[in-house]
This record gives C-alpha cells, sequence and structure tokens, in this order.
C-alpha cells in the first residue's frame, strides 16, 4: 500500500512507515505492487474534482472507490458499506435464480462443444460454466481477435487452476462463413452448439441495418444449417424479448432467427433445435449498469431514455445458466422464456445506483444533491417497454421459472422467399427493402423509416 498526495511538501514523507509518492508516479506504483484499489480520501473535493481524479485514474485497470468524511461516518450519515460500487443482484430487485442442475452438467460431461461468439458477454459465462461441467473438448468460435484471446487466456488458466483436463480450441471465424464452419465442424466434430454470436445493440443495428441482417439472420442460418448437416445432436440459439413486437430490425432480425430455427427442426429432426429468450443482462457489454456506473463516477449526470421506460434484467450467470438448463431440457423446436418477475423501471434503478454509491440524486426536491438524472428521449427503434411472448401462451417446464412458448411461424417456400429477398437487399445494398421484407414476416414490426 502507499499514498499519493499532490502536495509537493508531502511528497517523500512517510506516514506509518509508508512513503508518500506524487500523482505522476501512480503508475509506477500500480504495477509495482499490482494494486487493484484505490480509495479516493479527498472528502471535501468538489464533485468537479473528483470527477477530474476520476478521469485521471481510467487509464488503470483498478477500482475507485471513495471515502466518506470522517463527519459523515461519525454523524451516521454515511458507513463504510460505501466504500464498494453497487454489486447487480442489489439493483436487481429480486432474488436471483440458480437455473443449472446436475443432470445438465452430467449432460455436458464428456461431450463435445462449440460456442459461437464466445468472447462476447453470454459466450464467455457459458464457457466457464460449461468448462466446470467437463467437457471431452470445447471450441470457442469468435469474430473478434482480441475477444477471442482475452477468454481464451481467461479458460487456459481456469482449466489449470480446476483440474478439468478440457481440450480447447480457440478459432477465429464469423458465423455467416459457411466454408469456413464446415471445417472448423469437421475437425473438431462438436456435438452440442450453443449460438451466441449476435449484434445486439439496437441503436447501432438500426444505423447498420443490413450487416445486422447479414450477421443476424443469415449468420444464424448458416451455423444451424451446418450443425444440423454436420450431425450435431443439439442446437440452441441465444434470443431476446426484443424479438417480441419488435419495433427495431435488432428484435425483427432475431424473432427471425428464431422462425429459421424452428423451420430447420422441421427440415433436418436428427438436430434439436432450441431457442431461449431472455431481457436485458445486467452488466454485459453496453447495458446500462456499466454505462451508470461510468457516469456516477464521473459525477453525473445520469442519462434515462424516458421517465416510464421499463425493462427485464437478469445477471450474466443467470443468463448463461437458463441457456445451459434449457438446451438439456429441449424436444426439437422449443422456444423457452423466463419467469423474470416484474419489469423494473430504468429510472428506478438509476435512483438505487446512485444511492447504493453513497450518494444522492439532485432533483428538485433535492437539489443539493450530488448526481442529477436527465432524460434523453428514446433512441430510434427503442421501445417503453419489452414483452416476452407473442401470443401470451406458455406451458410449465420442469423448472418452476422456465416455460415453453408456443408460437406461429412460416416455413418451407415461403421462409425461403424471405430469405432471398433480404439477400438481394443486402447484395444490392437497400435497406428499404430489407425494412419491408423483414415487416413481411415478423409480428409486429412496421418500420417507421428508411
Amino acid at each position: 500500500m502507499a499514498y499519493i498526495d499532490d502536495d509537493p511538501q508531502l511528497s517523500k514523507s512517510v506516514i506509518d512507515g509508508r512513503k508518500v509518492y506524487n500523482r505522476k508516479q501512480i503508475g509506477k506504483i500500480i504495477a509495482k505492487y499490482e494494486i487493484k484499489n484505490i480509495l479516493l480520501a479527498i472528502p471535501s473535493s468538489s464533485r468537479r474534482e473528483q470527477a477530474e481524479i476520476f478521469s485521471f485514474l481510467k487509464q488503470f485497470d483498478v477500482e475507485v472507490l471513495t471515502v466518506p468524511s470522517l463527519h459523515e461516518l461519525a454523524s451516521g450519515l454515511a458507513t463504510v458499506d460505501q466504500l464498494r460500487v453497487p454489486k447487480v443482484t442489489e439493483i436487481l430487485n429480486r432474488s436471483v435464480v440458480d437455473f443449472l442442475d446436475d443432470k445438465a452438467q452430467k449432460d455436458i460431461s464428456g461431450n463435445r462443444l462449440l460456442i459461437t461468439g464466445a468472447g462476447g458477454s453470454i459466450g464467455s459465462e457459458l464457457a466457464r460454466q460449461i468448462l466446470l461441467a467437463k467437457p471431452e473438448s470445447l471450441v470457442l468460435y469468435e469474430n473478434s481477435e482480441l475477444a477471442l484471446y482475452t477468454i481464451e487466456r481467461e479458460l487456459q488458466t481456469l482449466n489449470e487452476s480446476h483440474n478439468t483436463n478440457v481440450s480447447l480450441h480457440a478459432v477465429l471465424g464469423s458465423v455467416g462463413d459457411s466454408q469456413r464452419l464446415t471445417g472448423v465442424f469437421e475437425k473438431y466434430q462438436p456435438q452440442i452448439v450453443f449460438h451466441a454470436a449476435a449484434y445486439k445493440h439496437v441503436p447501432i443495428v438500426e444505423a447498420n441495418v443490413l450487416e445486422g441482417i447479414r450477421n443476424n439472420v443469415i449468420g444464424t442460418k448458416t451455423v444451424a444449417e451446418t450443425s444440423a448437416l454436420m450431425g450435431v445432436k443439439s442446437f440452441v440459439m441465444i434470443s431476446t424479448d426484443k424479438a417480441v413486437r419488435p419495433t427495431n430490425v435488432m428484435g425483427a432480425s432475431k424473432r427471425l432467427a428464431e422462425i429459421i430455427c424452428q423451420d430447420l427442426q422441421e427440415q433436418y429432426p436428427e438436430t434439436i433445435f432450441s431457442m431461449v429468450r431472455f431481457g436485458n443482462v445486467l452488466a454485459s457489454s453496453g447495458s446500462v449498469i456499466p454505462v451508470f456506473n461510468e457516469q456516477i463516477k464521473n459525477g453525473g449526470p445520469v442519462t434515462v431514455t424516458h421517465p416510464k421506460i421499463t425493462r427485464y434484467f437478469m445477471t450474466i450467470p443467470e443468463a448463461a445458466q437458463l441457456v445451459i438448463q434449457a438446451s438439456m431440457m429441449a424436444d426439437g423446436g422449443d422456444l423457452f422464456v423466463l419467469d423474470m418477475g416484474q419489469p423494473v423501471k430504468v429510472e428506478d434503478m438509476a435512483r438505487n445506483m446512485i444511492r447504493l454509491s453513497g450518494l444522492e440524486v439532485k432533483d428538485d426536491d433535492n437539489p443539493d444533491g450530488d448526481i442529477e438524472i436527465i432524460y434523453t428521449g428514446l433512441r430510434p427503434g427503442e421501445k417503453l417497454y419489452e414483452e416476452l411472448l407473442i401470443d401470451a401462451t406458455a406451458t410449465k417446464t420442469s423448472h418452476h421459472k422456465i416455460m415453453r412458448a408456443h408460437e406461429k411461424h412460416l416455413s418451407g417456400k415461403g421462409l425461403q422467399k424471405v430469405l432471398d429477398s433480404l439477400m438481394n437487399a443486402i447484395v444490392e445494398n437497400n435497406v428499404a427493402n430489407a425494412r419491408q421484407t423483414l415487416s413481411r414476416v415478423v409480428e409486429g414490426y412496421r418500420p417507421k423509416n428508411n
């Protein structure tokens, strides 16, 4: 441990046997002592000054926590609990569900598995949990070199520390590359495939319509069909609640991907196809939690698109466990949804995070508060609320928190015409035609602009 202070008169002095360094030396101190946490003990500093310090410390891989003043601690206005960032489980507003049972883990043990999008938030958590179930081999299929490198290193360490002896294979490739996929499947012969690769950020896909369709729709068809042709026993697609009566291209593309899997089940009955649909995943890449944390750390404001916007939320481990558990319950063509309790107001989540950070919301009722919440307006394609079911019909499964949905879908020649039309739109760079084609097959989707 060391002390850092900007006062040049304190530099090189010693407090309780520990040296005081200036700010310029902090990088060397972090590297030398492998520092993981920095306590900001300047309670009298202004929000602007704290924001400047937080901004400076962003370059280092450390967690920065603010220490309350002695007056705040003594008077009960603050507690030592405020020396931490909020945990996602505190924000969820419901009990965390443990989905994975012993049978699901046994079904993975000794099998050969492949995960697409293995470097993403869900794909990487799937990989961690699957590794601990001791499959024979695990193929990490990923389009991002950095994401693949990161998850491979982590799993190699996990493999050694837990003595799981899983044969790991890191493979670069796109889910839209049929030739690459065929070669990978021939080499590693996976028996179970988890398809987590997707473009999922609504505004980005809305601004890049054709690439979103190419990846989420054509990519899903390519990897799913390759799985069937190569004799895969089980194919599990990860979907989203945004696929239900979507108002955006991302959601519409994911619903069409579900329809493709439902149709492939009829064409290839030897492979069990299933889909798992759930809401927003807390602390995943691009989710509101990391954004809110960063905004609070920088002194605000916290941005919410609309005061009435609500979302279903779950943790990353919950999402991964749900996918694994549901895959072992599938009979073929199944669409599973999670009982996620009541949707959460995003504004309430923002207020809770500010409070859990030891701060107060600044508003008309509390003008002397710390962090202001501002409303930026709904983004293109964004809904006020999400749904999990299209037909509002679902049946129970052996797990009390997992339901099986029953939804109509286009199949056969009709579906192929839709896919041909989308491919033509991609080739011709015709966004308007792509949107219109999606609207003909995806219930509830009505493009508002081109």
